[in-house]
């Protein structure tokens, strides 16, 4: 599903700061070698990602879905000299590629990533966290919601990545589609929780950005 057109799209890319050479190869790298490239983050969410992280200020990020490491590397170049993010791939076929990437963007001091299960890693950080990046499984999303709510600060934020699904989430609900239901549970539970204020982007495949009030 196109929210806009390819012209558009191409627009936006063009009126949108460049990549670094690093993010471009690892762009071009993911979309050539590596499977399901459609979830990499690339140029304009990373630099969207980018740009909150300028606002927040975060000192420590929680990043749940590493994949090849874009969208980690785009919020480490706006973070602080003692920022750090932690974030979480549980392929570990992808280890070689994120570590690659993370040692030539020089980043290597500000991302620690951990290969393995996000809710068994998660319950062994303890950290304090100014903001989490939600882009793991998506039949997992409420699970990580859950997990990671009480170690973000008050005040801190939560953003979760295709919350649109590419329009299923407006479509009728097929059986035993277990990916579009983790999204839609998600959306509906965070949506009403009174703890948080929330707002649902239309960018690229949708975004959700949480306030968490208290």
């Amino acid at each position: 599903m196109n929210l806009i057109s390819d012209e558009l799209e191409k627009y936006i890319e063009n009126h949108t700061q460049p990549e670094t050479e690093v993010l471009k190869d690892l762009n071009r790298f993911t979309k050539l070698k590596v499977l399901h490239s459609r979830m990499l983050s690339g140029h304009v969410q990373g630099q969207i990602l980018k740009m909150l992280c300028y606002m927040i200020k975060p000192q420590y990020i929680l990043e749940i879905g590493t994949y090849t490491g874009y969208s980690a590397i785009c919020m480490a170049e706006a973070l602080g000299e003692k920022g750090e993010i932690h974030t979480i791939e549980i392929d570990d076929e992808l280890e070689s590629i994120i570590q690659k990437y993370i040692k030539l963007s020089n980043n290597e001091d500000k991302i620690k990533c951990f290969i393995g299960d996000a809710k068994t890693i998660i319950n062994n950080l303890n950290y304090s966290y100014d903001l989490a990046f939600i882009d793991g499984d998506k039949r997992e999303y409420l699970e990580y919601y859950h997990l990671i709510f009480d170690k973000i600060k008050q005040g801190g934020f939560i953003i979760a990545d295709n919350v649109l699904w590419s329009g299923k989430v407006i479509e009728e609900l097929q059986p035993n589609d277990t990916y579009t239901k983790g999204i839609l549970d998600f959306n509906s539970f965070v949506h009403n929780d009174n703890r948080v204020e929330n707002v649902m982007f239309p960018i690229r495949d949708g975004l959700m950005v949480l306030r968490k009030k208290f």
